[in-house]
């Protein structure tokens, strides 16, 4: 069922009312939208505010992975592994649609690896318990090559394989986002939060702007809370200016190359590369996703680039595992994610720094969640709601996220991002007619994107509510004018602001190229 009104003037006129929230949300990536479903899942009116649009940080350039982590189990931190599997099960019954089981093969050319690998997963196996998605299971050279048909034989002794999960990231951040308004809440993009209001000392709401109007208001909140990933420092210094730094940010490279690279349904994970990193190969939207890289960044730009080096260390690790190795010519995107580890002033390689999340007070009463990854939003999103309901002196009541089914949900695993809507969708003009030949995205779904799923720029629709950016970069960059005619046909716009969005899309396009 679609719902209510959705357009800019009527989330504008529900913000306009004078009221004052019991809960702030800043930040509409994964930890913030976890945050604002849990608080409106237990009563509590809540607002969630995203500066860009949902998901356009780190939360639509994960790894697309929901799991465990079998390298933070070789670290032996057990209590993060075992919380994220079972969440990891939680994921696959709520959001069946866009969670699904993926199969990893580990391959093996060393004589003491099948053992050590055997030993490391049944432990994984054993930590998931009830909640285990499939049992790993030892195989021969011959069955590790009938799984993965493009590996290297030279000396493959076998390998094992295991199961975890993989998902569409930035399609479930808007499933998350359309579960908070099922739940009364309301959530605005292009809403950039430019300070807090403070009442003797105390943090009491919010001054945020309309990246469209120009115009500001003053929000009023019992509690806010800070979920702005790799920002979170900077919202903190806005009531602290000399607040030390909690997060010590890296990023994370990952390439995008055709499906014959690794055909089959099988992904493949290398557990230790030579710099002791972990490398996945990984079948996702018909193409293989390669990564990834862990390398510090001091700085945070809104579209970090690979640093030097980076696209040649994936591209060199894949050769030494695939028979055909896939070359800088044949990237069709490549992305890169920030990472908010938490460790200022920790030495440590960023690839060593836990990946658990953090909850921190400020004197003012401003509460910031910072850490933590995709697969335990949920459990991150209770914790600093717990916080901000003490804060607040909010009525007590209990979490009611570990069953609650995410907007669009099927009764079962589906292959379809829509889910149960996807008849809703298809009712639309223009399904079945795609924008551009060679790209999986009809006309009624930027129709949809633009009425049901608060997209506002082309931007929005190619690289997050569908995946084009990612998957094809030159694919998406060609599809921008005719998703930018049907846009402006919903949002009323005209000549002039199709031609700026088509230039501007272009040129971020651009930058998705291995040889930008």
């Amino acid at each position: 069922m679609m719902q209510d009104d959705l357009s800019r003037q009527a989330l504008q006129a529900r913000l306009a009312e004078p009221r004052t929230w019991d809960v702030v949300v800043i930040g509409g990536g994964s930890t913030g939208l976890g945050c604002a479903v849990d608080a409106a899942a237990r009563g509590y009116s809540t607002l969630l505010l995203e500066a860009q649009d949902f998901a356009k940080g780190t939360s639509s350039r994960a790894t697309k992975l929901i799991h465990g982590g079998v390298r933070y189990l070789a670290q032996g931190r057990l209590p993060l592994v075992r919380e994220a599997l079972a969440e990891r099960a939680l994921l696959l019954a709520n959001a069946p649609h866009l969670v699904q089981r993926q199969r990893f093969v580990v391959p093996a050319y060393h004589w003491h690896e099948k053992p050590l690998l055997g030993i490391g997963l049944t432990l994984y196996d054993l930590l998931a318990g009830a909640h285990g998605v499939g049992r790993s299971r030892l195989l021969d050279a011959a069955r590790t090559v009938a799984a993965l048909p493009t590996v290297n034989p030279r000396g493959l002794r076998g390998g094992i394989a295991y199961w975890d999960a993989r998902f569409d990231d930035a399609r479930l951040a808007v499933a998350l986002m359309r579960t908070l308004f099922d739940l009364g809440g309301l959530a605005l993009n292009h809403a950039p939060v430019r300070g807090l209001l403070l009442d003797q000392g105390k943090v009491v709401g919010v001054r945020v702007g309309d990246a469209e109007s120009g115009a500001e208001r003053r929000i009023a909140a019992r509690v806010v809370i800070n979920a702005t990933g790799v920002w979170a420092d900077s919202v903190r210094r806005w009531e602290r200016p000399h607040a030390a730094a909690l997060l010590r940010p890296s990023q994370g490279v990952h390439l995008v190359v055709g499906r014959h690279f690794l055909p089959g349904d099988d992904a493949l994970l290398v557990p230790r590369t030579r710099d002791g990193r972990v490398l996945f190969a990984i079948p996702w939207q018909g193409r293989v996703l390669l990564g990834t890289t862990d390398t510090p960044r001091p700085d945070l730009p809104l579209e970090p680039a690979p640093l030097a080096g980076e696209v040649d260390f994936i591209l060199e690790t894949a050769a030494r595992y695939l028979l055909q190795p896939p070359t800088r010519a044949d990237v069709l995107s490549v992305f890169v994610g920030l990472r908010p580890l938490i460790g200022a002033g920790d030495a440590s390689p960023t690839r060593s720094l836990s990946r658990e999340h953090m909850i921190e007070v400020s004197p003012g009463g401003l509460v910031s969640i910072t850490g933590g990854k995709w697969t335990t939003y949920r459990r991150m999103g209770a914790d600093a709601v717990d916080t901000a309901r003490s804060v607040a002196g909010l009525p007590v009541r209990a979490e009611a996220t570990a069953a609650l089914r995410l907007h669009g949900a099927t009764a079962g695993p589906c292959a379809d991002p829509y889910g149960s809507e996807r008849a809703q969708v298809d009712d639309l003009p223009g399904a079945g007619r795609p924008v551009l030949d060679g790209l999986a995205l009809s006309e009624a779904e930027v129709r949809f994107a633009a009425r049901c799923e608060l997209a506002r720029e082309v931007e929005d629709v190619l690289a997050r509510r569908n995946r084009a950016l990612f998957c094809d970069a030159a694919l998406a960059a060609a599809a921008a004018p005719r998703v930018a005619e049907l846009l402006a046909g919903e949002l009323g716009r005209d000549a002039a602001w199709v031609a700026a969005q088509v230039a501007a899309f272009r040129t971020l396009a651009a930058g998705y190229l291995p040889d930008s």
